[in-house]
C-alpha cells in the first residue's frame, strides 16, 4: 500500500476546515492534515519558522490553499511558493469559492496545479475533497525530496 502523506490545508473558515477534515478522514486519505488559518501561517509552516520552526522536515504532498485569506492572501502564498526553488515543485490546489475568471487566470499564471471551486452542497463538497485528496495525496507521484 502507498504511504499516506501529509496535507497542508490553508483555510480560514472553521466550517470549511471541518468539512474538509471530515471528508479526508472518511475516505482515509491522509495520515496527517496540518491546518493553518491564514497565508502568513502557511508560509511559516512551509519555511519552518515561527510556531513551526521545530516541525518535521519535508514538504507536504499537497497544499490545499484558499484564495481569500487574512494577512497574506492565497495568490501571494502561491507566488512565493512557485518562485522558490525549494518549494516550487510542491503541488498546490486552489480550493476556493471564487468563480471569478481573474482569480482563475491569476492562479494559473502563478503556477497553481489545480483550481477547484468549493461546491455549496455538502455531498458535492465531500466528493470534491475525496477526489482532490485521492489524486494528490495517493495517486500523484510527487517529486523527490
Amino acid at each position: 500500500m502507498t504511504e499516506l502523506r501529509r496535507i497542508l490545508l490553508v483555510e480560514d473558515s472553521h466550517h470549511d476546515v471541518e468539512l474538509t477534515l471530515s471528508a479526508l478522514a472518511e475516505n482515509h486519505l491522509a495520515n496527517e492534515v496540518v491546518v493553518v488559518r491564514d497565508g502568513e501561517e502557511a508560509l511559516d509552516y512551509l519555511y519552518r519558522r515561527g510556531l513551526f520552526k521545530l516541525r518535521m522536515e519535508g514538504n507536504p504532498a499537497v497544499v490545499l490553499l484558499d484564495l481569500k485569506l487574512p494577512k497574506v492572501d492565497g495568490l501571494e502564498v502561491l507566488a512565493q511558493l512557485k518562485s522558490d526553488s525549494a518549494l516550487r515543485m510542491v503541488p498546490v490546489v486552489m480550493l476556493t469559492s471564487s468563480r471569478e475568471e481573474q482569480d482563475l487566470v491569476s492562479s494559473y499564471n502563478l503556477g497553481v496545479n489545480a483550481y477547484v471551486v468549493k461546491p455549496v452542497d455538502f455531498h458535492e463538497f465531500v466528493d470534491a475533497i475525496r477526489e482532490v485528496g485521492l489524486f494528490w495525496a495517493v495517486v500523484n507521484q510527487p517529486p523527490p525530496g
